[in-house]
């Protein structure tokens, strides 16, 4: 709300007008935009227009993506949307989230394809989350669309290779295998639960699997939180309808900026810059060009 309000307080010292409680229906054959605002419904030629509608994430705050049928009404190419910077479904089995819920994995690196991102991930009953994994949503979205699964690998001590791992691991002494791995590695309890849930015992107990293991833990990913729950989404125009001046090459001196555009970010703080450097460019564009015209 701080944000919002030093934006609000610095438009009103530009006497820019705010008009609420305006919905906007699209367009009539001559491109003026229709608006309904009480029982009437009222339209508008303006110079330029440059829409900054949001995704389809968080329908609360009114960002629900239902503009996007407005545009394919003009013959604009919508890509659908889908969530990113999500949770991630996996089938955990009962007793690992009875311990682990709430748990975070600290200090991890998560693999998907040739993805990689150091970080932190937090272990829900739903799956992952946290910013490692949201990292990584395009090369896990691609999977899913594909196969309908997609497969992560964590690995647990980044900062040992496979061979330091066995050779910590090749003294075993009267120790159990669990007390070993808190000796030797430094894992706590919610690693060697994930560990133990994703192996089998035969796997567990052989040194050198699981020294492979510990850097290559395969989770199994089934799906993705539900688009309203995510941080953000991709989809909504296609790139190919906008020029580099993000102006929609079947409507001119239309413009669309921001998330309502199909591209993806690989955290929330990435997707505000980049709509926030979007605006400034063609602030600037605008500013410019209009000024060559009067």
């Amino acid at each position: 709300i701080d944000v919002l309000n030093a934006i609000s307080g610095e438009l009103k010292k530009k006497q820019v007008g705010l008009l609420t409680e305006y919905t906007w229906k699209g367009w009539n054959n001559t491109n003026e935009l229709i608006f309904e605002h009480g029982e009437k419904d009222h339209y508008i030629k303006p110079d330029i227009v440059v829409f900054a509608l949001g995704g389809s994430s968080w329908s609360v705050t009114g960002s629900d993506g239902n503009w996007a049928n407005l545009f394919e009404q003009k013959g604009i190419t919508i890509v659908p949307f889908q969530p990113s910077n999500c949770a991630y479904k996996i089938e955990w089995d009962k007793k690992f989230t009875d311990q682990a819920e709430g748990s975070s994995l600290k200090n991890i690196v998560i693999i998907c394809d040739d993805a990689r991102k150091k970080g932190e991930l937090v272990v829900t009953k739903f799956g992952l989350e946290g910013g490692a994994i949201y990292a990584l949503s395009p090369q896990i979205r691609k999977q899913l669309n594909e196969n309908k699964t997609a497969v992560v690998f964590i690995d647990l001590k980044p900062g040992f290779t496979t061979g330091e791992i066995k050779n910590k691991l090749r003294i075993k002494g009267n120790r159990s295998y669990t007390k070993q791995l808190k000796d030797e590695l430094n894992l706590n309890n919610v690693q060697i639960a994930l560990l133990k849930t994703i192996l089998t015992k035969e796997e567990f107990v052989d040194p050198l699997i699981l020294a492979y293991k510990i850097k290559h833990l395969p989770l199994k990913v089934t799906g993705m939180a539900p688009i309203d729950e995510a941080i953000s989404t991709v989809g909504g125009i296609s790139l190919e309808e906008v020029d580099e001046q993000f102006q929609l090459k079947k409507i001119p001196n239309h413009f669309c900026i921001g998330e309502m555009l199909d591209w993806d970010a690989p955290t929330g703080g990435y997707l505000l810059q980049a709509c926030f450097s979007m605006g400034k460019y063609l602030g600037k564009y605008l500013n410019s060009n209009l000024r060559k015209t009067r």
